[in-house]
C-alpha cells in the first residue's frame, strides 16, 4: 500500500465533485499525495492508505454509484482510515439541522456504521436550477427547496485540514509528507 490518499465521489450535477477536489486540493497543500476520482465499483484501493469519499443527496438518498462502490469495496475500506461526506441541503443554517440531524441518509445508516468511519459530515449543496429537468424543477418548487450554492469552502477546508492533521499524526502518511 503507498501513501496516496483517494478522494472518491458520485455528483449528478458537478457540485460534489467540485467539493471532492476542494478536499483534495487542501490535502494537497498539507503535504500529502492525492489522488481525486468518480467513484467506480471495480475502483482499485490497493494505492491508497486513506480514503474519503462523499456523495450528493437526492431525495433523501446517496446516489446510487457510492453506495455500490462502499458496498463493492467495504473490505478494503475497513482496513484504511476513511472519512465520508455528503453534499445537498440547501438555505442558510447548519446543514445538520436542515435535514433534522441526520449526517447519513437513513436508508444508508447500517452500510456506513458497519465501515466504521473516521468522521461523517453534510455540507451544503448547490441547486443550479439551470441544469434541472423539469420534474427535478417541480420537485424543487412543490418542496419549496432554496436554490443556488450555498457551499461553504471555510467549512470544507476546515474538515479536511482535520483529516490531514489526523492522518500526520497518525503517522499513516509519513512520506507523503
Amino acid at each position: 500500500m503507498s501513501q496516496r490518499v483517494l478522494v472518491a465521489y458520485a455528483t449528478k450535477y458537478g457540485a460534489t465533485v467540485e467539493i471532492a477536489e476542494r478536499i483534495g486540493q487542501s490535502l494537497r497543500q498539507a503535504g500529502l499525495e492525492v489522488d481525486v476520482a468518480e467513484v467506480k465499483p471495480a475502483l482499485d484501493l490497493t494505492p491508497y492508505a486513506a480514503v474519503v469519499v462523499g456523495s450528493a443527496v437526492y431525495a433523501g438518498a446517496w446516489r446510487r454509484e457510492a453506495i455500490e462502490f462502499l458496498q463493492g469495496q467495504s473490505q478494503a475500506l475497513s482496513e484504511r482510515p476513511l472519512w465520508i461526506f455528503s453534499s445537498g441541503p440547501t438555505g442558510e443554517g447548519d446543514p445538520v439541522t436542515l435535514l433534522k440531524g441526520w449526517r447519513v441518509p437513513e436508508g444508508q445508516r447500517h452500510l456506513v456504521e458497519r465501515l466504521q468511519p473516521r468522521d461523517v459530515t453534510v455540507f451544503h449543496g448547490n441547486i443550479d436550477t439551470e441544469k434541472l429537468n423539469l420534474a427535478e424543477k417541480l420537485m424543487i418548487s412543490v418542496i419549496k427547496a432554496p436554490t443556488g450554492d450555498f457551499r461553504n469552502w471555510e467549512a470544507i477546508e476546515a474538515w479536511a485540514g482535520g483529516i490531514a492533521a489526523a492522518l500526520q499524526e497518525s503517522g499513516a502518511l509519513q512520506s507523503a509528507r
